[in-house]
């Protein structure tokens, strides 16, 4: 597959959604009617809507306890992974979800209207390639001339990209197969792709149930950060902005308390995506988690990826990601607060 065709084949699936669904997104949060005259917020009165993935946020928010006690409604939205949410929190559907370390480079890349409000590091072991168990491929090397299934967009995309640059190969001299998690499962399966790459516990499952093998991980080569991000119309109302300290404080003390109850955790996220404990726990043990601020340094990280993209023109061009980073809730995103 030729440079020109990969290109295409990327910024089609992953920017056209994006510009597209911008098009049709407006402004209003439909938490207006929460302000009262004095300028007060009434949370009861607002409705925070998010973006989630399977045993995602929410599963995580119940395990820790951090949904017992919410003043305001919240209204979840199920999505296969963070491209599609991302262009439905630009279309003006959602107030804030949560994606990994590359989906906001693309929807950055659309112009979209939005902001990463908080960050959190899992590591980079999840974020893997894999192989079927009988492949003789066991050296990411070897996979010029090869079909590679991937979420276009996604962080495994980049830990993608990335594996193959370092092994000499470039993106071009592979086929990609743009996949979600459980077409690319199935394919992956029935012998149809020659690798896959993914994150948790997606790696876990196929490790599991398919016998595939791991040629390499992201620890060296992915920051292993996963954002919560905001629609800049829900920034601007006052009373959703008034949830949304409130929701990424919950989020934080939900991650932090993942690493001390590791096994609870993966129990309710077992419940949740119908996996079995087994894969869960392996998947929540490769996942070291810590709350960090959205700061230099995560911006420095996401600047060194979006400039990779644009290098194999997987991106249309370089570009500033910095604007699309706030640090404006790191006071609320530290576990602590």
């Amino acid at each position: 597959m030729n440079r020109r065709r990969t290109k295409s084949a990327v910024l089609g699936a992953v920017l056209g959604a994006v510009l597209a669904l911008g098009a049709c997104g407006g402004d209003a949060t439909g938490n207006e009617g929460a302000v009262d005259d004095n300028g007060k917020v009434d949370l009861s009165k607002v409705t925070l809507i998010v973006g989630d993935q399977k045993g995602g946020s929410k599963a995580l928010l119940q395990a820790a306890g951090q949904l017992d006690d919410v003043d305001y409604k919240i209204e979840w939205k199920e999505f296969t992974s963070g491209p599609p949410l991302l262009e439905a929190l630009n279309a003006g559907a959602l107030h804030v979800g949560g994606v990994g370390n590359t989906p906001p480079l693309f929807a950055a890349a659309g112009k979209s209207e939005i902001k990463v409000v908080q960050a959190a590091t899992y590591g980079g072991t999840g974020d893997a390639i894999v192989v079927p168990k009988d492949s003789s491929i066991t050296d990411v090397s070897q996979l010029k001339g090869k079909t590679v299934g991937v979420a276009e967009g996604s962080s495994a995309n980049y830990n993608l990209l990335a594996q193959l640059q370092a092994a000499g190969v470039k993106y071009s001299d592979i086929t990609v197969k743009n996949l979600q998690p459980g077409d690319a499962l199935a394919a992956f399966s029935a012998g149809h792709l020659d690798a896959w790459a993914i994150w948790e516990p997606f790696t876990s499952q196929a490790e599991q149930e398919a016998g595939a093998k791991v040629i390499a991980d992201g620890r060296e080569l992915a920051n292993g950060y996963n954002f919560q991000v905001a629609s800049d119309a829900g920034l601007d109302d006052k009373a959703t902005k008034t949830a949304l300290q409130d929701y990424l404080s919950r989020i934080a003390r939900a991650q932090v308390w993942s690493q001390t109850h590791q096994e609870d955790w993966a129990k309710v996220w077992a419940e949740e995506t119908g996996l079995s404990d087994k894969i869960t726990l392996a998947a929540v043990k490769k996942r070291q988690v810590k709350p960090v601020p959205v700061d230099q340094a995560v911006i420095d990280s996401e600047q060194k990826m979006a400039d990779s993209f644009a290098a194999n023109e997987l991106l249309p061009g370089k570009f500033d990601v910095s604007p699309y980073f706030i640090g404006d809730f790191n006071e609320y995103t530290t576990g602590e607060k």
